[in-house]
């Protein structure tokens, strides 16, 4: 009986040291969000963006796929891009997060577009975001509403 025991004991502490390796497990999430908000504008607006910074604290490469609110009828990741002398918008099928490093959504590249707002937000109101991987579980986060600069 004694064998045993230690055998069980030595297979949890071996799980237990690798939990963190599958970031579909139930370890601590490989991407980390830092800096988020959602802009604030005017009253009429029907879309607006949401920015953070996000750090991919993991061993493996990750991609934003995709992204899902309930305060707009639909989300999209965006970029912008340079057409005719005109930046433009435009959407994209993932957001690379390379491992180990930072990926940075801000006005005037990579976002997160809120389209056709379902009511007007608020400043200092919370916005429920979930963040969907290609390789990682779905995060979740709830974004202010300001503006940019504050």
């Amino acid at each position: 009986m004694g064998r045993s025991l230690l055998f069980a004991l030595l297979v949890i502490l071996v799980a237990a040291a690798h939990a963190d390796d599958d970031p579909r497990g139930s370890g601590p999430h490989p991407v980390k969000i830092d800096q988020p908000l959602v802009r604030l504008l005017p009253p009429g607006q029907p879309n607006t963006a949401a920015f953070m910074v996000l750090r991919n604290t993991g061993g493996r490469n990750l991609a934003l796929i995709a992204a899902e609110s309930a305060v707009s009828r639909a989300v999209e990741l965006h970029d912008h891009e340079m057409v005719d002398g005109m930046m433009r918008m435009r959407e994209v099928g993932q957001i690379a997060l390379p491992a180990n490093s930072l990926t940075v959504l801000e006005p005037g590249g990579l976002h997160v577009m809120l389209i056709d707002l379902h009511e007007p937000l608020r400043a200092g109101q919370r916005v429920p975001i979930t963040l969907v991987f290609d390789d990682a579980p779905r995060l979740e986060l709830h974004a202010p509403v300001r503006h940019p600069g504050d």
